[in-house]
């Protein structure tokens, strides 16, 4: 049986413009990786945390279940919440998980931001109708956004998918909010992305919105991500620039 966390200190949570589950899921995190909260360790109980943090009880879940998410907390049900982990086994810019921009952030301790160019619904072409399995002219939501860490203009990204998967996001503030927890909180679980990476150079468009001189050399991610029954659910674009992003993973011999 894990040791029920001593709560030390009365934990501030920053001021941004970030949602505040995220930034409770952040603090959290931090005390983690600190050692103030020890691997098997039990957190306080929830209503305690609401109340040292000042936030509800949909808020601190909400928090927690990202951490899960990530594999830093486990739940019990009827004992409470566990810390799995002190702390990540290896620092990677590149996740082999399927992770979002604002959790891949946060477990950066960097700030998510975007920047919305776009935000709408349009018919489906015939190209990306294809790639999505649905019949041309299929409604599709359209979002473009300038991601952004540290207040730093990092890629554009271009995410296409079926109004139909969650309807509502159209209605969705996504200058603040994660596309993947949107559809996770209506029940949409991802399985998994194939992504071809390439190189070009930047267009005009792209280079006005990352404030870079045409031509710049830019890092092209090119996804379509799966559900659980291996359907097609979304494809995404994400250009970066080349100079403020970088990408590392391990390869190991089988």
């Amino acid at each position: 049986m894990g040791v029920e966390a001593a709560p030390s200190r009365a934990p501030q949570l920053a001021d941004t413009a970030h949602p505040l589950w995220s930034r409770t899921a952040e603090l959290i995190g931090d005390q983690i990786e600190r050692g103030e909260l020890a691997a098997g360790a039990r957190l306080p109980p929830e209503r305690e945390l609401c109340a040292r943090l000042d936030i509800s009880r949909v808020t601190l879940r909400k928090a927690l279940a990202h951490l899960v998410d990530r594999g830093v907390l486990t739940s019990s049900h009827g004992r409470g919440w566990f810390v799995t982990t002190a702390a990540p086994a290896t620092e990677r810019e590149w996740p082999n998980d399927l992770e979002s921009f604002t959790a891949t952030a946060l477990r950066k301790h960097l700030r998510p931001g975007a920047v919305v160019l776009l935000h709408d619904v349009h018919p489906a072409s015939l190209d990306d109708a294809e790639r999505l399995l649905v019949p041309a002219g299929t409604p599709l939501l359209r979002l473009e956004r300038v991601r952004l860490l540290n207040d730093v203009r990092i890629g554009v990204d271009r995410t296409l998918m079926p109004t139909a998967v969650a309807p509502g996001l159209e209605r969705v503030d996504f200058s603040t909010a994660s596309l993947f927890e949107e559809l996770r909180d209506r029940g949409v679980r991802l399985d998994r992305s194939v992504v071809t990476i390439e190189a070009r150079g930047a267009d005009p468009a792209l280079a006005a919105n990352l404030d870079m001189a045409e031509g710049t050399p830019v890092l092209v991610l090119d996804q379509t991500i799966y559900g659980r029954d291996q359907r097609p659910l979304l494809l995404s674009t994400v250009r970066y620039s080349g100079e403020r992003y970088r990408l590392r993973t391990t390869f190991q011999p089988h």
